[in-house]
């Protein structure tokens, strides 16, 4: 089995680390909001959706108990109606064809 390269790193330092990186990550998809959550699935399986319904399990795992829509405005920087109204549209049909194809609890 090759070597872990985090292995060096205290658990503290990982943990910060890991929080930089997500920070990094939302500011990310924050400036590109021409990316379409659709197209985020069809690519790699999660969206900011999820990412915001992970934040909010985290918290939950912790004891806090967060709004799904607070989770939404924390990963998408604004209410999630307003992200929406601004910068979503609509799936085409190729973005839906592959969503289709794409999606692990489709039934064959």
């Amino acid at each position: 089995m090759a070597n872990d390269p985090s292995a060096g790193i205290n658990e503290a330092d990982r943990t910060e680390i890991e929080a930089a990186v997500f920070r990094r990550l939302v500011e990310h998809l924050r400036a590109r909001t021409d990316v379409q959550n659709i197209d985020l699935m069809n690519l790699s399986g999660f969206c900011r959706n999820c990412l915001s319904n992970w934040y909010q399990d985290a918290a939950a795992e912790k004891g806090i108990e967060l709004e799904k829509g607070d989770a939404r405005e924390i990963v998408y920087g604004m209410p999630y109606d307003d992200w929406k109204a601004r910068h979503q549209s609509d799936a085409t049909p190729a973005q839906m064809a592959a969503y289709e194809k794409a999606r692990p609890d489709r039934q064959e």
